[in-house]
């Protein structure tokens, strides 16, 4: 089957229905006036992932992704080598700088305090073990700024037992939420929630649309618009990416006030753009004890500067560019991304030392989009941070085999053959994260 076939239906299954709905012509408003202020006339446009005829299509063939050289990892602002753990703390916050003022952008003063109110708590039984079930929704205070809200909604389950429960929020939808089209098909074996429940775990969900929707044309509501107070994003502002993670981190401060959780071992994960929000939050938050990322991408775990799949032009389109901040937009107009003073193994070296978990399906079974193997190399070239600080980063310097974990160090990576989709990956990471965080 040809890979375009395959892009197009999942490209559209993994947008959610608000996304689907957005206002383009508020968000084309709002992108053209942050170019206008940035002084850029003209946007490079993006990968074609539809027509393989085209000018602009996107690129599947390793032989044309290039060989870029990234930026430097370990070598600080003045020049200076990072030799140790004490000169990696400085650098991390130097790299934490970078990432703040050209891509993620920066959380303001006036972000919202959240108020978490129980909907409600009962008993149940899943897949034949006994639960306690939780929903909460977390209102963001809009004292200041009545004209935006936000009620963040965050649900969790976790297993009966008698000592504290470890527990993986993800990203997702509300309740009842069904993707637009045909039925989806059943995934095989059983849901990962379950897989969780079984080995001990608890399972949650922060709802990111909740948070923030995920529309350029609606950034003067959700928690960035209660943050600005009617004014448009300036260009280092925090964009939907960085927003998602904070509410995320919210979420987590919740789920830890929780008796029965063991706060030290709560993990975020996601999935295409949640996965670069899950990556963002370990990032930018090390309370996180352990991360799953699954098919991000570029703007997430993938490299920039390879030419493979998606480029910076979508990412600075209509569609993508206010999961950013403003100055993210200069890298697909006047500069490009080799002229970006980080790359992605900057992002996932700072989840370092704590065990993060990398996936992917495969080119052939529609997840080239996302370069798998870019996040595989940009994998490789942030083990350092682990390895500086006396732990082990990847297992394999090599593209590992489909289907062949490199597990052993405490940042892994693994590619299915399941499409774009955490599915396969879950029983891997499960066996990661039970021996990283010393579960079994």
């Amino acid at each position: 089957m040809r890979l375009w076939t395959l892009l197009a239906p999942i490209l559209a299954l993994t947008l959610p229905a608000s996304a689907l709905q957005q206002d383009h012509e508020a968000a084309n408003a709002d992108r053209q006036a942050m170019l206008d202020r940035l002084g850029i006339k003209e946007i490079r446009p993006g990968a074609d992932g539809f027509d393989p005829k085209a000018a602009n299509a996107a690129n599947y063939d390793e032989a044309k992704a290039g060989t870029p050289e990234l930026p430097p990892l370990m070598r600080m602002d003045d020049g200076r080598i990072v030799r140790n753990s004490k000169d990696w703390d400085r650098r991390r916050k130097q790299i934490v700088e970078l990432f703040d003022r050209e891509i993620y952008g920066r959380v303001p003063l006036t972000a919202p305090k959240i108020t978490w109110n129980r909907v409600r708590r009962e008993k149940a039984v899943e897949a034949g073990i006994p639960v306690t079930k939780t929903w909460l929704e977390g209102r963001a205070d809009n004292s200041a700024w009545p004209q935006a809200s936000a009620t963040i909604m965050f649900r969790y389950t976790l297993p009966d037992s008698e000592r504290r429960v470890p527990v993986m929020l993800s990203f997702g939808f509300p309740e009842g939420f069904k993707f637009p089209g045909p039925p989806r098909p059943a995934d095989p074996g059983p849901p990962y929630t379950e897989q969780l429940l079984k080995r001990g775990w608890g399972y949650a969900v922060v709802v990111a649309n909740s948070i923030q929707a995920d529309d350029g044309g609606a950034l003067a509501t959700g928690v960035i618009g209660i943050a600005l107070q009617g004014r448009r994003r300036m260009p280092e502002d925090w964009g939907v990416l960085r927003a998602w993670a904070w509410g995320a981190s919210r979420a987590r401060e919740a789920l830890a006030a929780d008796t029965e959780v063991d706060a030290r071992r709560i993990g975020i994960e996601g999935l295409s753009r949640y996965g670069k929000a899950a990556l963002v939050a370990m990032a930018y938050d090390p309370r996180f004890a352990i991360g799953f990322v699954g098919s991000s991408g570029a703007g997430g775990a993938a490299l920039y500067r390879r030419n493979f799949g998606e480029r910076m032009g979508n990412l600075a389109a209509g569609g993508e560019y206010h999961w950013f901040a403003g100055n993210f937009l200069r890298y697909a107009g006047p500069k490009s991304e080799f002229d970006l003073p980080v790359d992605a193994h900057m992002l996932i070296a700072l989840s370092a030392p704590r065990p993060l978990f990398l996936g992917a399906g495969t080119v052939d079974t529609g997840d080239g989009w996302v370069d798998p193997k870019g996040s595989f190399l940009a994998a490789v070239a942030a083990s350092p941070a682990w390895t500086i600080t006396g732990h082990k980063g990847l297992s394999a310097t090599a593209f590992p085999p489909v289907l062949t974990p490199a597990t052993e160090g405490d940042l892994a990576f693994r590619q299915h053959r399941g499409g774009h989709s955490n599915r396969d990956n879950w029983p891997s990471f499960i066996d990661f994260a039970a021996r990283e965080l010393r579960l079994d």
